[in-house]
């Protein structure tokens, strides 16, 4: 038996940073990010690397405000691009879909970090958080460029509703202004 079988493991829920809405981009799907975005994503990647939360396995939306999220963040964190796996299924997903996304993840990954979109990263945080007495997100929704720790004490192909613990909700404005305060 393999001692990081029973290991607990992590999941960061990363949801794309601030997207442009003035653009030329013809579709939903072609949507970059704003001037905002682009800082705030390289951001929460330098958040998690000082706070050693480097994820074993990356996979994000391809939709391009995601996929430009999940580069930036990766490259704060030394994880070069060819190490995000692009899964169609996380642009427009909900519960059931990111499931099967996560339960498909190598079983050897300790920490894994999901890029995508509300309001599926919500529904995902809403099915697996185990809520103390209230609905955490009523006061913390996910807004863009959040990250969510979550610890999973069960393998990725069998998470269950309410079996993560909330390790930390981080917003990108308050690492900016802590930023701005130094």
């Amino acid at each position: 038996m393999e001692f990081k079988k029973f290991m607990k493991k992590q999941l960061i829920i990363l949801r794309h940073a601030k997207s442009a809405w003035d653009t030329d981009a013809t579709t939903d799907f072609e949507r970059p990010l704003a001037k905002r975005g682009k800082g705030d994503a390289p951001r929460m990647g330098r958040w998690m690397l000082e706070h050693g939360l480097l994820p074993d396995h990356v996979v994000s939306s391809p939709a391009l405000r995601a996929k430009q999220t999940a580069v930036k963040a990766c490259k704060a964190m030394d994880i070069g691009k060819g190490k995000i796996n692009w899964d169609p299924r996380v642009y427009g997903a909900g519960t059931e879909d990111l499931l099967e996304v996560l339960a498909e993840v190598p079983s050897k990954a300790y920490r894994v970090m999901i890029v995508g979109h509300n309001p599926g990263m919500e529904f995902l945080f809403n099915y697996l958080a185990k809520k103390d007495g209230k609905d955490q997100l009523e006061d913390s929704p996910i807004k863009t460029a959040t990250a969510v720790v979550l610890d999973i004490p069960t393998s990725w192909k069998n998470l269950q509703a309410d079996c993560a613990k909330i390790v930390k909700i981080q917003y990108p404005r308050e690492l900016a202004a802590q930023e701005n305060s130094e």
